[in-house]
């Protein structure tokens, strides 16, 4: 219908089959050269620094494989990660995320390797202050792992791979020990109704060590919201640093403001007071 909008997903399948329909057109065989890739795309009027862009993320891909068995059902995985191939020279892109991370994740630098850094949480009043009033619904979800680790590798002059991995053990440790007590609990309350053989009391041990048992199940269980709130964050990281977003200007010195002045900033767009702005 003329005027009206086309939903993302929507245009994201319209496109990629308007591709499919397109290559059908060209005998391309078992495969195509990067060349020739080049010239296709050139043809449907892709231009050429999008196609070496997914080119390099397709050559890079992984594929990270869940856990199997018991354990990693019922508790999640130790570790997410997000990759993606962005724009931009290595030295720059580092120096970029690392301000990022300190100044917009309230996270700090924990170690420095030659081939990639990690964070941690930052500590303190200040930055707990900061997390518990998250202005304009912004979670901080990368400062509830325990650490968030970068990789930025140059793959070739202009684009390079940039990979996020947090480690949610934390997470992880902190469910378990919840669904492991009332798991006690529950086992507790079976045991006692089967020593005390009375007809009222019995059964509702039975019921309430049943109920507690399931309440275990579904603590244990809640890692997919959780993790999927850190997953969104790394995702969210990776998107600003692709569209240039996050530029190393984040990181210069004396650009910083103090706590005290953060912490100001942050209530004001908490409540939203007309006619303040923030003093430098």
């Amino acid at each position: 219908m003329a005027g009206e909008l086309i939903s993302r997903e929507a245009l994201e399948r319209i496109i990629q089959r308007a591709a499919e329909l397109q290559a059908a057109e060209r005998d391309i065989g078992e495969g195509l050269t990067k060349d020739e890739l080049l010239t296709l795309g050139q043809d449907v009027g892709i231009p050429t620094r999008y196609l070496q862009q997914a080119l390099l993320e397709e050559q890079t891909r992984t594929v990270v494989e869940e856990g199997h068995g018991t354990l990693p059902w019922l508790a999640g995985p130790l570790r997410l990660s997000a990759a993606r191939v962005v724009p931009g020279e290595r030295a720059a892109l580092l120096k970029a995320l690392g301000g990022w991370m300190e100044d917009e994740e309230l996270l700090q630098v924990k170690r420095r390797y030659a081939d990639r850094t990690s964070w941690e949480p930052k500590v303190g009043a200040f930055a707990s202050i900061q997390r518990a009033l998250g202005s304009k619904g912004k979670t901080y979800a990368l400062a509830r792992a325990a650490e968030v680790a970068g990789q930025v590798t140059q793959l070739e002059p202009g684009f390079c791979h940039a990979q996020l991995m947090a480690n949610v053990q934390n997470l992880r440790k902190a469910r378990l020990a919840g669904a492991g007590a009332l798991a006690a609990l529950a086992t507790a309350a079976v045991a006692l109704g089967a020593a005390v053989p009375i007809a009222l009391i019995s059964p509702l041990l039975f019921v309430t060590g049943a109920a507690l048992g399931v309440t275990a199940l579904f603590v244990a269980r809640r890692h997919r919201p959780q993790n999927e709130r850190v997953q969104v964050g790394l995702e969210q990281v990776l998107d600003r640093l692709e569209r240039g977003e996050i530029r190393p200007e984040h990181a210069l010195p004396g650009q910083k403001s103090s706590a005290f002045v953060r912490i100001a900033e942050e209530l004001r767009k908490a409540f939203d007071v007309p006619g303040t702005r923030p003093r430098g």
